[in-house]
């Protein structure tokens, strides 16, 4: 009870101090003074159709937060469907409102980056000199499961919070967990095998190494390869066998 009322004083104190938040917030919430101020020449239907869109964000989201694993990834379908449903019933007010709404979310699109999950859980921020002279170093551990991101990447955003839970779970003297940004080293993607093209559709790239030798990957080792499927921790788990690792350091393998 108390992890989950810190939880929410978290997201409430995120929301109201990180830009991306809080410049979305503000724009959803100048709809109510545009809508006061012109309502008396809008049509009879706008009430309806504010109540359909309102309904619909309701439904959306709910079906949003069953399937979502993250928090992060939830809150950006969210705000996604929101900027629809508001653009949407702006235009029965007016078209000029509806245009005034899209040059807002396109101005915060500008300025403002959804925030990654902050925390590490057990995994350490590498440089890709640290990596390898840790897969170099016989005195490690055996396995190292390393994730390849950047923040500027909005996929790599929606999957953050799931590394950090897997290396709570299943770190131990067996199996290591690190990070690189290739934000920070992009020069250091094509020594792993990674491309940076095409918006960075690669990434996030997580890479099992044993004893220093790589031994899989995801997404595979094609220059156009990405996840078909969002990144989840279920996925992961089961594409690195995580579970057969954790049962090897179980029994002393």
């Amino acid at each position: 009870m108390e992890k989950k009322r810190e939880g929410v004083i978290e997201r409430t104190s995120q929301i109201v101090s990180d830009p991306y938040y809080f410049l979305h917030l503000m724009a959803f919430f100048s709809y109510l003074p545009i809508r006061t101020s012109v309502a008396q020449y809008t049509s009879h239907r706008l009430f309806d159709r504010e109540l359909q869109a309102f309904l619909a964000f309701l439904m959306f989201s709910a079906i949003k937060m069953v399937r979502e694993e993250t928090w992060e990834g939830f809150v950006a379908d969210s705000i996604l469907y929101a900027k629809i449903f508001v653009i949407g019933v702006s235009s029965v007010m007016d078209y000029r409102v509806a245009i005034w709404f899209c040059v807002i979310f396109s101005v915060v699109y500008l300025l403002a980056q959804q925030p990654a999950f902050s925390k590490l859980g057990t995994a350490k921020k590498l440089t890709p000199m640290q990596l390898e002279d840790l897969l170099s170093d016989g005195t490690t551990t055996k396995y190292w499961l390393v994730e390849f991101y950047a923040c500027s990447s909005s996929k790599c955003v929606r999957s953050s919070r799931c590394f950090p839970e897997l290396s709570i779970t299943y770190s131990n003297s067996l199996l290591s967990f690190g990070t690189i940004d290739l934000g920070l080293f992009p020069n250091a993607a094509a020594k792993f095998g990674i491309s940076l093209a095409g918006g960075m559709s690669q990434l996030p790239t997580y890479i099992l190494f044993e004893k220093g030798v790589e031994v899989s990957r995801f997404p595979d080792f094609y220059v156009d390869a990405a996840p078909a499927l969002p990144v989840t921790k279920k996925l992961l788990c089961q594409h690195f066998e995580l579970d057969r690792l954790l049962l090897d350091y179980i029994n002393g393998s």
